[in-house]
């Protein structure tokens, strides 16, 4: 069995893909270019939950696999100063924070509708293993369609989901790919940025990637291929 780790973007897939060294495999999949390492394929699935979720399941049902657990990988904002920038997450839950319907009340998630899923949950042992090996924090991890860039806006995020460390782009929908294979998944960011207004130059994007690298080096051998683990659960 291998490992299949999806990023947004190529920079990510590069920063995680050094950690492995040695010579790459390139493989041509629909929309995508997979690159091997040893037992981890790697690819920029692009960016936001239905581009991951279309780029994980292409990877899931093609002749690469079969694979055994699915890593969202990369860097993401933070709700600081729990998870100051540069440190590392990894996600005890995987949340869809804007799935669902906005109403007189607030907002509803699509499980509130009668409908879908609006969560799942990696493998609690995994995710104790490389927060251990890698000195991430674990909680829970959320997914958007729209990054935020303002403070009320973070502030409603934390009041919905108390406990949230970090809000990123593809989570969810890598997730909900792996779910249907019937493959555990996990996610793992690097901070780069606080929740909240859109500071770029506070941004610390290169500090992220590094840590990015570090973090799937020391954790490599946590997520052995051979490892059984559980399946996602919603």
């Amino acid at each position: 069995m291998r490992v299949l780790v999806v990023t947004a973007v190529p920079v990510e897939r590069d920063a995680v893909t050094r950690a492995f060294g040695g010579p790459e495999e390139h493989l041509t999949l629909p929309g995508a270019e997979l690159h091997r390492c040893g037992a981890f394929d790697v690819l920029a699935g692009g960016a936001g939950p239905a581009a991951a979720a279309a780029a994980t399941a292409f990877a899931l049902a093609s002749a690469s696999g079969p694979y055994g657990l699915v890593v969202s990988a990369g860097i993401g904002g933070a709700f600081t100063p729990v998870t100051p920038l540069g440190s590392l997450i990894v996600a005890d839950s995987i949340v869809a924070a804007d799935l669902g319907a906005e109403t007189a009340e607030g907002f509803l998630p699509v499980t509130a509708l009668g409908f879908g899923r609006d969560r799942f949950t990696p493998p609690p042992a995994l995710v104790r293993e490389v927060s251990a090996a890698t000195g991430a924090a674990a909680g829970p991890v959320l997914t958007v369609s729209t990054v935020t860039g303002s403070a009320e806006r973070a502030a409603a995020l934390l009041a919905a989901h108390p406990g949230a460390l970090a809000e990123a782009m593809e989570g969810f929908g890598v997730a909900e790919a792996a779910a249907r294979a019937g493959v555990p998944v996990l996610e793992v960011r690097a901070v780069s940025n606080a929740v909240g207004p859109r500071d770029r130059d506070a941004w610390r994007v290169g500090d992220a990637l590094a840590a990015l690298t570090d973090a799937f080096g020391a954790a490599a051998p946590v997520l052995d291929v051979g490892n059984s683990h559980e399946n996602p659960e919603g």
